[in-house]
């Protein structure tokens, strides 16, 4: 019976629906996390009656047809890069991207990632580095004997050096964008790489046209809503519900079919 096989393509899609929204919610207080969600589509139809065939040698056109579903898939996991709340954390390497953009970040195999993760760090050398060690790029490194380090909002780091009056400019921060965000590659540790759906990296100065802006001692926190995950996620066990619910109905007619009386 196609409808065991039917229910159970239902099944399987609010599984990873569930899997999504629990990754989602694992993932509230993770730093420029962007929360996914699932796009479902139905699958091929088997026609019994193809609409729009001709009924007669008069030229009568079947009006409606009779089409047979098989289920359901799951098409696509879309991340949704919408702001996060940001927060105040009082620690001067930290900073947050308010609006469109991504920081760049220099690998060990000299691939440039991205990302919304602004909590930097100072390694041994003074370079600007993500938790893991990952140099900011453009390259900033502090000097040993700085004090009073600064990023304004459009990306500019400064520093005292020494027993001077006068800051000093050691660099300044870049932001990329795409004209598809959520084509890019999550590779975990918060970071995210260019593809060819997303389309070539567009850098620029923050602040700039088109980019957002940057605010020291910042972070923005992940965009996962929990009322709406939690929403989504009674939803989806209803839906999953229901369809082995339907399994057992069409289980039930089988053995009603088969079984001899």
């Amino acid at each position: 019976m196609k409808a065991m096989y039917i229910a159970a393509t239902g099944m399987m899609a609010q599984e990873m629906n569930v899997e999504l929204i629990s990754n989602n919610i694992a993932n509230m207080r993770t730093t420029g996390f962007k929360r996914q969600r699932v796009d479902f589509q139905d699958l091929l139809y088997q026609d019994l009656r193809r609409v729009g065939t001709q009924t007669s040698e008069s030229g009568n056109v079947l009006p409606t047809g009779v089409q047979i579903g098989s289920g359901v898939r799951a098409a696509a996991t879309p991340r949704i890069m919408s702001q996060g709340t940001l927060s105040s954390t009082e620690k001067e390497t930290d900073v947050a991207v308010k609006g469109e953009g991504f920081f760049r970040i220099l690998l060990p195999d000299g691939r440039t990632a991205y990302t919304r993760d602004g909590s930097f760090e100072l390694d041994s050398t003074g370079a600007l580095t993500t938790a893991d060690g990952y140099p900011v790029q453009p390259a900033i490194t502090v000097p040993s004997n700085a004090s009073g380090f600064t990023i304004n909002s459009q990306g500019t780091v400064q520093v005292t050096v020494g027993n001077s009056t006068t800051p000093t400019t050691l660099g300044q921060i870049q932001l990329a964008r795409f004209v598809n965000k959520s084509g890019l590659e999550p590779m975990g540790n918060n970071l995210f790489l260019e593809t060819a759906s997303s389309g070539a990296p567009q850098t620029a100065n923050p602040g700039d046209e088109g980019y957002g802006t940057l605010l020291q001692s910042h972070l923005e926190q992940g965009n996962v809503n929990s009322v709406t995950e939690i929403s989504d996620l009674i939803a989806a066990q209803r839906a999953y519900e229901m369809n082995s619910r339907v399994i057992r109905a069409a289980d039930e007619m089988m053995s009603a079919t088969v079984t001899p009386k």
